[in-house]
């Protein structure tokens, strides 16, 4: 498999395990052991869109437990003899080889994959991938005191988390965040996108840096709706201590 592989360094390793929450995306080829109708192939293909049950394959680094995951979306691209190009978007945690074969299972006539990409890993896009020559030429500038090409392959980690709701806070509640603190209503100054209860969320600062990931202790319907108690339980802190001022006491933290 070839395609997007985001590589964290640094603070940033510790938005990894919310990146999972954003989604995958891959393009793939089945090869069908025999041959089927395209309308056929097209009615299969969209029966396997929503919440679907899978056991991961033998070649797995999970245990062989049958699981739900959600696929969004398949778009058939090409259709020649017996072999498929179709795009498919999905929860992570999807396996696509799997998917492959229970679509064979529900043709009846079986099937294996053959080429998978993955285009999308969250809201980092296969077009705006660098590869390892990028990467060494950006720091043989670097050494000579360029820093233009560096900051065009290290990317702001906020652009991986794009797709989560975002929340943004007052500079008076950072710091406290930065501490682990859970968020207050009155910490916070404006949201971006609707969010449901325990859906995941960034807290961010109001020049758009993440200060901790958490998950909503509220809807953001019923945020907007109260004066107070706490509407995010922080889960992970990213920005360090200190990069705002300390605005809280120890008894009245958010």
């Amino acid at each position: 498999m070839t395609g997007v592989l985001p590589v964290c360094i640094g603070n940033s390793s510790k938005i990894i395990e919310y990146m999972h929450f954003c989604g995958k995306e891959y393009v793939a080829v089945a090869e069908l052991h025999k041959q089927v109708g395209r309308e056929e192939l097209s009615k299969t293909l969209q029966m396997f869109v929503g919440e679907i049950y899978q056991r991961p394959p033998l070649r797995s680094s999970v245990a062989r437990k049958v699981r739900k995951r959600v696929v969004y979306y398949i778009e058939q691209l090409e259709f020649e003899d017996r072999r498929v190009l179709f795009k498919v978007g999905c929860e992570s945690g999807t396996y696509i080889r799997k998917l492959v074969h229970d679509i064979g299972v529900v043709l009846g006539v079986g099937a294996h994959m053959a080429e998978l990409r993955r285009t999308r890993d969250g809201a980092l896009h296969e077009s705006g991938s660098r590869d390892l020559y990028d990467i060494a030429e950006a720091v043989k500038e670097l050494d000579g005191g360029d820093e233009s090409k560096i900051r065009e392959v290290v990317r702001p980690l906020e652009e991986a988390l794009a797709v989560l709701p975002s929340v943004y806070i007052k500079d008076s509640a950072v710091d406290a965040v930065c501490h682990g603190a859970s968020l207050s209503v009155k910490g916070i100054s404006k949201l971006d996108t609707p969010f449901s209860e325990k859906e995941p969320v960034a807290i961010k600062s109001l020049k758009g840096g993440c200060v901790a990931l958490g998950r909503a202790a509220k809807s953001s319907s019923l945020i907007l709706r109260s004066d107070s108690g706490i509407a995010v339980e922080t889960k992970r802190v990213v920005m360090e201590p200190g990069t705002y001022p300390r605005m809280w006491r120890s008894h009245g933290r958010g």
